[in-house]
């Protein structure tokens, strides 16, 4: 079974010759990882695909993402990041695969940077992504998921993915999926996909996280397999990278055969465009 994380960031420290943007947060860890330290601890794992994710705290950056997918195709791919206000970004764009992206993610969950969403300047980014067939990862929260609704309705072409379930990071247990009824709303569209990821991140349960269970098992149901994507966004998981597999590969009774296979890479592969190895 292949097994691709929907989700993991690597990065590099903030030097003057690639300083990082005033202002953001905290990197995950103090020591970054890189391209070659995540594949030893994909190894270790068996996790034989990632998704990188450059990380908010380097700004719109995608130099390290583009590199490790270039150097190990069959291992990484790119989700970058754009500023659509930035001078030349309709531009960029146009090129997104030929840079070595698969697609985008966006977030937009903090109060900073909803404006780029609810006061339309990300409307032409969906367009052109609907055009150029590029899919699109967002982090939003539960109370503005509606706007993302509201996106996949007018662009039914375009493939969006709702990051971490629009968990919020900060909250654990019955008071982050309080309002997990209005992500699972989003899943009438069929243009709309759930990434299953770093739920162990949303719990004070220890693992398996039997907490999370029937909230996964309500994503599934509701996106279908070929809709929901296991991930981990490893640098903040607070149990072993092979405990964030085996949580659904092991622990999830309700998870097996084809669909097991689906959620746990398959679908994501199928989903961004990204080419499945021989017999996967």
């Amino acid at each position: 079974m292949l097994i691709a994380d929907a989700q993991v960031h690597i990065w590099a420290a903030s030097t003057p010759e690639r300083p990082w943007p005033p202002g953001r947060h905290k990197a995950h860890r103090e020591v970054p990882l890189g391209a070659d330290d995540l594949l030893a601890e994909m190894n270790a794992a068996g996790v034989d695909r990632a998704v990188l994710v450059p990380p908010s705290w380097e700004g719109e950056r995608n130099d390290l993402a583009i590199a490790a997918a270039r150097a190990h195709p069959e291992r990484y791919a790119a989700m970058g990041r754009l500023d659509p206000d930035a001078p030349g970004a309709r531009e960029q764009l146009q090129t997104w695969r030929a840079q070595g992206m698969l697609g985008l993610r966006f977030s937009l969950h903090r109060p900073f940077s909803r404006p780029i969403l609810t006061e339309g300047r990300m409307d032409w980014v969906w367009a052109e992504c609907e055009r150029l067939g590029l899919p699109i990862f967002v982090l939003v929260s539960h109370d503005i998921v509606h706007l993302i609704d509201q996106v996949a309705e007018r662009h039914p072409g375009l493939k969006l993915v709702m990051d971490h379930c629009a968990l919020n990071s900060s909250l654990r247990d019955e008071a982050a999926f309080r309002d997990f009824d209005k992500l699972l709303a989003i899943a009438r569209r069929p243009n709309v996909a759930a990434k299953v990821s770093c739920f162990p991140g949303y719990t004070t349960d220890e693992y398996p996280y039997r907490f999370t269970h029937p909230y996964i098992q309500q994503v599934v149901e509701r996106f279908g397999p070929r809709r929901t994507f296991w991930g981990t966004d490893l640098t903040r998981l607070p149990c072993t990278y092979r405990q964030g597999v085996t949580l659904f590969t092991e622990a999830l009774p309700f998870l097996k055969g084809e669909d097991l296979a689906w959620v746990m890479g398959r679908g994501l592969c199928q989903w961004i465009g990204w080419a499945l190895p021989a017999g996967a």
